[in-house]
């Protein structure tokens, strides 16, 4: 078991009061019967989420689509672990996916994690994304400078020099500067 399995695998562990369908869950490496889990009817939140994460970190696309609302939950920690199964999973649909959640003006609130994945992917739909959520969260009195801060790292990271305009307007905001100065310097 992987650090990010065993600590996804101890949340849920809490969640579901140590039952013995968690345990089952974890332990199985029967990929019908994960994927059975997805959609069977009133199935727990975390039992979705440890089938849906063995899934797609195995590469099995039937996660696809309850790890894209798990990536977009209000919950971090679900987040975090959503990202890093979509990360693994290899499904052309994914950069989509994560581009449409961080420019969704109504769930700004939970773009961070899908800004951190498209960084990740380092897909066509990237830096579009990117720069497009970054704009819009450069206007006076934005209060998710966070996902602000993770686009100008993202697209520091990307590289590319269409970015250039966005990241010199971020570099005006003094919880940005820092970070805007470092990514125009890695701009190709």
């Amino acid at each position: 078991m992987d650090e990010d399995f065993r600590s996804l695998a101890d949340r849920v562990r809490d969640e579901s009061r140590g039952s013995d369908a968690c345990e089952r869950l974890i332990a199985t490496e029967d990929r019908e019967a994960l994927a059975d889990v997805l959609v069977a009817p009133e199935q727990p939140l975390w039992a979705r989420e440890i089938a849906a994460f063995r899934l797609g970190c195995a590469g099995d696309r039937r996660a696809f689509e309850t790890l894209v609302l798990l990536l977009n939950h209000r919950d971090p920690e679900r987040c975090v672990s959503a990202s890093y199964a979509l990360a693994r999973l290899g499904d052309p649909r994914t950069p989509r996916a994560a581009a449409a959640l961080a420019t969704n003006a109504l769930r700004t609130a939970y773009a961070l994690h899908p800004v951190r994945l498209l960084t990740e992917l380092r897909a066509a739909e990237s830096v579009p994304a990117l720069i497009s959520t970054l704009g819009r969260l450069l206007a006076p009195d934005e209060p998710y400078w966070r996902v602000a801060l993770a686009c100008v790292e993202g697209l520091g990271r990307l590289g590319d020099d269409r970015a250039r305009p966005v990241l010199e307007a971020a570099g005006s905001h003094p919880r940005l500067a820092a970070a805007a100065a470092a990514a125009l310097s890695r701009l190709a």
